[in-house]
């Protein structure tokens, strides 16, 4: 190999082959995994080992299971409204909304709608953490690696967010598009994100009308979707704009509202007509800079991130020649002499996603474990499923990495082989942000909720009980304050006039929706390091590190570090003689291999 095989897509041939480009192959391909699926792809001819990835849909994947819905969704929370001033004027008006009725009488008549709006926000965010936990198990579990990491990739490049569009229902259809549709083509991928109903909602497609065009989701899609910036004109998102007014979601569905859209003639990029959305999308890929876009994008995703000028437009120029096909585009750069290239190999750094799988496949592990909680950990690594930062999803490569970030990855690898089983609490039961938080406190201490209410929004303690029994008359000495047994107080000092409380509304929305949403099983992973040092014939610490290290890093591990590494392990052992050690040497095992994991190979792939 030589460094004249960068740029260079033409195939390596059977005599360049062997386990160490099978490792990057799985690691680019997939997540990564143990010495014996790099065995198994290493003793087939390189076609069948790209074809093997490749070619996924040919390959059982029956025993991953279907998301198991809490059941928290009924049709009465549809349409939901937009605010929670929304609903309580729609319950006004008209005495219910999202299928709860206003109370006939009585302190804070609007108070049940009012919990129910939250209950749906708390619910569906907490159902969207269930949606990425069992995505996240199927990216461990998967006997088709290929198709989650491209579905990651789509899901970073046509980014919608939960917190946005408030239904863990859309977030579902839309991880299960990205996977269905993985290396399909991407027109027809294009059309269908298009017609998303996360989308739609995402990027407001509800404001899109006739007369008044939204641009929101014409200017991501040239920008962000297909050819970027530098390719199109503001004219041209502005007439985009009105060939998309009138697409709306229908729920889970989609459909063209006719009374909004705008059916006049219009002109983007040259092609003029009474264009309508999909015109459009079909105008953009006919653009070469769609096709130069897309593949360079997909090449830094999965090979480096250095792409030249000419190099990116040979790759837009393959991925037309297939017809926007992705599986042919992929299969010339899986078996490319590029993608084996010294500026190719163990040169891309991990996302927190893919840190966090690899992981685990090189545990040997077939579900992602409850403790530590995935979605707590990812969103401190800097990329929380299914809730993106910003449309233009996650920064990739260096972007990943900051002293920060850098001491959050090590501090993942130690949970994840020592997990903190003494401090440990389950996220999902405990959710709860500040103000409501300071607001549970003191009803649970005896204020009444005004009292409590007054309290979590900053002002003092005496002055909000002051204040509270003047909204009462200062009737404050006749009234009394009914407590149950566990020392939740009732409401007795509530003003009159006050139709609904807030903050009572989002703890009850928070406790209805914890009652409600199936627990996440919060189980460590079960592996054992002795066993696996062990089976590969290691007798020595020296023959340990060296196990690890083939087994968790993708380059060789300093020589200084693995000096170190064997002295940390000898002093834990005692001797570097595994066979005087083997009864009790899985905890210092799992210590080495977290300073293993912490070294800075661990981060490249």
């Amino acid at each position: 190999m030589s460094d004249a095989w960068e740029e260079d897509l033409s195939p390596i041939g059977t005599s360049h082959w062997g386990p160490e480009r099978a490792r990057h192959l799985l690691n680019r391909a997939g997540f990564g995994g143990p010495p014996d699926e790099v065995a198994r792809l290493a003793a087939m001819p390189p076609e069948q080992a790209v074809a093997w990835f490749i070619d996924f849909k040919a390959i059982d994947d029956g025993h991953l299971p279907p998301f198991e819905h809490s059941g928290i969704y009924d049709p009465s929370l549809t349409p939901f409204p937009p605010t929670r001033p929304a609903a309580t004027r729609l319950t006004e008006e008209t005495g219910s909304s999202m299928g709860v009725d206003a109370k006939p009488a009585g302190p804070r008549r609007l108070q049940p709608v009012a919990d129910r709006f939250f209950f749906w926000l708390r619910a569906s965010m907490l159902e969207t953490r269930r949606v990425a936990n069992w995505w996240a198990d199927r990216m461990v579990a998967t006997n088709r690696p290929l198709q989650e990491k491209l579905a990651l990739f789509w899901h970073g490049h046509f980014a919608s967010s939960e917190e946005k569009v408030r239904d863990y229902r859309k977030m579902l259809g839309q991880v299960t598009l990205f996977q269905e549709n993985a290396a399909g083509n991407f027109g027809t991928l294009l059309s269908a994100v298009a017609r998303d109903p996360a989308m739609l909602v995402y990027l407001d497609a509800g404001q899109n009308l006739k007369g008044r065009p939204n641009e929101n989701f014409g200017r991501e899609l040239m920008e962000l979707f297909t050819m970027g910036v530098g390719n199109y004109t503001e004219q041209d998102l502005r007439e985009a704009a009105r060939a998309f007014t009138g697409w709306r979601d229908n729920d889970l569905g989609f459909h063209i509202d006719d009374a909004q859209h705008d059916d006049s003639q219009k002109t983007v990029l040259g092609h003029t007509g009474p264009l309508g959305g999909q015109d459009v999308l079909d105008i953009i890929l006919a653009q070469p800079a769609t096709g130069n876009f897309i593949a360079s994008k997909l090449y830094r995703f999965l090979v480096r991130d250095e792409v030249s000028p000419q190099f990116q437009r040979q790759l837009g120029d393959l991925l037309r020649s297939n017809n926007y096909e992705i599986a042919p585009f992929l299969r010339t750069v899986f078996l490319s002499r590029d993608f084996y290239s010294p500026s190719s190999v163990g040169t891309h750094i991990k996302g927190p996603v893919e840190l966090i799988v690899s992981t685990y496949r090189g545990l040997g592990l077939k579900a992602t474990p409850g403790m530590p909680d995935f979605n707590s950990v990812s969103t401190d690594l800097g990329q929380a499923l299914l809730n993106p930062p910003t449309v233009a999803g996650w920064s990739q490569g260096r972007a990943w990495i900051t002293p920060g970030s850098l001491l959050a990855r090590g501090n993942f690898a130690r949970e994840a082989l020592l997990p903190d089983v003494i401090t440990f609490t389950d996220p999902n039961l405990d959710p709860y942000p500040t103000q409501v938080r300071a607001f549970s406190a003191r009803i649970r201490a005896g204020d009444d909720i005004a009292t409590a209410s007054k309290i979590a929004d900053g002002v003092d303690g005496k002055e909000a009980q002051q204040q509270s029994a003047m909204s009462t008359g200062k009737q404050q000495s006749t009234t009394t304050t009914a407590k149950s047994q566990s020392g939740t107080a009732t409401a007795n000092l509530l003003s009159e006039h006050e139709e609904f409380n807030t903050h009572y509304a989002s703890l009850k929305g928070w406790e209805e929706a914890v009652r409600r949403v199936k627990p996440t099983p919060r189980g460590a992973a079960q592996f054992s390091l002795t066993t696996i040092v062990l089976e590969n014939g290691a007798r020595s610490s020296g023959d340990v590190v060296d196990c690890l290290v083939a087994r968790f890093l993708s380059v060789p591990l300093d020589p200084a570090a693995r000096s170190a590494a064997v002295s940390f392990l000898d002093g834990e052992l005692g001797t570097s003689d595994l066979g005087r050690a083997k009864t009790y040497m899985e905890e210092p095992l799992r210590l080495t291999a977290h300073l293993i994991m912490s070294a800075p190979e661990y981060q490249l792939a």
